[in-house]
C-alpha cells in the first residue's frame, strides 16, 4: 500500500474510473456542462490542467473516484473522453473487503442512495453515468452558492446537507417550485437546527 508524496499525473478514460458514491445531483451536473459549454476551446485544457480528478487505485488497479464526481459525469457527457487524474494513494494490494474498509473509514466513500438509506458497497456504480440522481444533493449545491453556508472541507459536506434538507423540504416543492424550495432552505440553513452542519453561517441578526 503506497501513497503519493507529490501528485502523480495519470491520465485515464473517463469510461473506467469508478465512483465512490451512489448519486450526483443532477441540476448540479447540467451546471457544470453549461459552464463547460460556454468555455472557450483553449480555455478547456486549462480548465482541465486545473481540475485533476484525484482517485485511488483499488483491487486489480482498478481507479476509484474520490471527489469531483459531478464534474466527472458532466465531462462525459459532454463527450470528454479523458481527464487527468491524481493519484492520491495506492490500494491495489487489498482485498475488495479490506478495501472498502479502509475507504469508508477514511471517509473516501459515500454509500447513501436518493432516500438517504445506506447501501452495501457492492451497489456502488461501475461507470460515473450509473450514479442516479439525488434532487436534494442539487438543492444543496444551489443553496451553497446563494449563501445559505459556506464551502467546507468535510467530506461530503454537501451531502449532509441535502441529507438534512430531505427531511425538511418536501419533495413535489422541488419540481413545482424550486424558488420556494430554496426560500425555504435558505430560511432552514440559518436556523439552530442547521448549526452542527458543515459550513454553517449562522442566523441573520440586526443590531
Amino acid at each position: 500500500m503506497t501513497f503519493a508524496r507529490e501528485p502523480r499525473l495519470v491520465p485515464v478514460q473517463i469510461k473506467h474510473l469508478r465512483p465512490t458514491q451512489l448519486t450526483v445531483g443532477l441540476r448540479e451536473v447540467a451546471q457544470k456542462r453549461e459552464e463547460w459549454r460556454t468555455r472557450a476551446m483553449e480555455d478547456k485544457a486549462e480548465y482541465l490542467g486545473k481540475h485533476l480528478i484525484p482517485v485511488v487505485l483499488g483491487p486489480k488497479g482498478k481507479p476509484y473516484i474520490i471527489d469531483h464526481h459531478h464534474l466527472a459525469r458532466a465531462l462525459h457527457e459532454e463527450g470528454v473522453e479523458e481527464v487527468a487524474t491524481t493519484v492520491v494513494a495506492d490500494l491495489s494490494v487489498l482485498e475488495p473487503e479490506a478495501f472498502w474498509i479502509y475507504l469508508d473509514n477514511r471517509a473516501w466513500m459515500h454509500l447513501y442512495n436518493a432516500a438517504g438509506e445506506r447501501c452495501d458497497p457492492k451497489r456502488l456504480p461501475k461507470h460515473v453515468s450509473e450514479m442516479a440522481d439525488d434532487p436534494y444533493r442539487s438543492l444543496s449545491g444551489v443553496l451553497r452558492r446563494a449563501g445559505g453556508f459556506a464551502k467546507d472541507t468535510t467530506p461530503f459536506s454537501e451531502f449532509l446537507w441535502a441529507d438534512y434538507l430531505r427531511r425538511r423540504v418536501k419533495p413535489d416543492l422541488l419540481d413545482s417550485d424550486p424558488d420556494k424550495a430554496l426560500a425555504d432552505a435558505l430560511s432552514l440553513a440559518k436556523g439552530q437546527e442547521a448549526a452542527y452542519l458543515p459550513g454553517w453561517c449562522g442566523p441573520i441578526t440586526s443590531e
